[in-house]
């Protein structure tokens, strides 16, 4: 998995593993409605093209941009076809080091 415009290195562990962890601080930078990140259980969503077709609107993305989006998204009570579609959104995981800061 990669991410389009991210620049960091990558570690032994991504290469053996096939993982691109992303650091909290760089979620964080994508945080508009044309360039929208958040995190679900550690996993971490571009989910910019799915802002406009959102059956909840853009707001209820926007209050999640660039941050742990876990509780929102359990408290809502998401469908199965919405855990499943989530997955083709996924670009990687929050670092190891960056896990204890998100919803487990």
């Amino acid at each position: 998995m990669s991410a389009k415009g991210w620049s960091g290195s990558v570690s032994k562990k991504e290469m053996e593993t096939g993982v691109t962890y992303f650091r909290l601080e760089e979620v964080a930078k994508h945080n508009s409605a044309k360039d929208l990140w958040l995190v679900i259980h550690g996993r971490v969503y571009d989910v910019t093209s799915f802002v406009v077709e959102h059956p909840g609107g853009e707001k209820v993305l926007m209050e999640q941009a660039g941050r742990d989006g876990t509780e929102g998204f359990e408290g809502a009570g998401h469908s199965s076809d919405a855990r499943e579609m989530l997955g083709q959104f996924c670009i990687g995981e929050i670092h190891p080091s960056d896990r204890m800061a998100v919803s487990p």
